[in-house]
């Protein structure tokens, strides 16, 4: 990709150049020609290409965060990605503790 990237900047370097050198060409038309040919539209296209590459990497940085988040917090026998890892029901009550009461319907 990089490779693309040189040889796109190096032909509009040549670009620059003709503009500036040219008889009715001007130097600030071969600064202008080199950044809406060149620089501004490389960026664009790097800064897309790359996109995966730092999706990855943010994935990557979270997972990293969230184990030793676990590993500091770490209790026996409590999950964090699991945090209705009890033994009972989801709707059951405790033991000893007043079961909810719903209308009528």
């Amino acid at each position: 990709m990089y490779l693309v990237v040189i040889g796109w900047l190096y032909v509009v370097l040549m670009m620059s150049v003709a503009e500036a050198s040219n008889t009715t060409g001007t130097l600030l038309g071969a600064i202008v020609t080199f950044f809406l040919y060149g620089l501004m539209p490389v960026a664009l296209v790097v800064y897309l290409m790359r996109t995966p590459q730092r999706r990855k990497a943010i994935k990557a940085r979270e997972a990293a965060e969230l184990a030793a988040l676990q590993s500091a917090n770490a209790v026996p026998g409590e999950s964090l990605t699991t945090p209705d890892a009890g033994s009972h029901a989801p709707g059951a009550a405790e033991p000893g503790s007043v079961p909810p009461v719903r209308k009528e319907p």
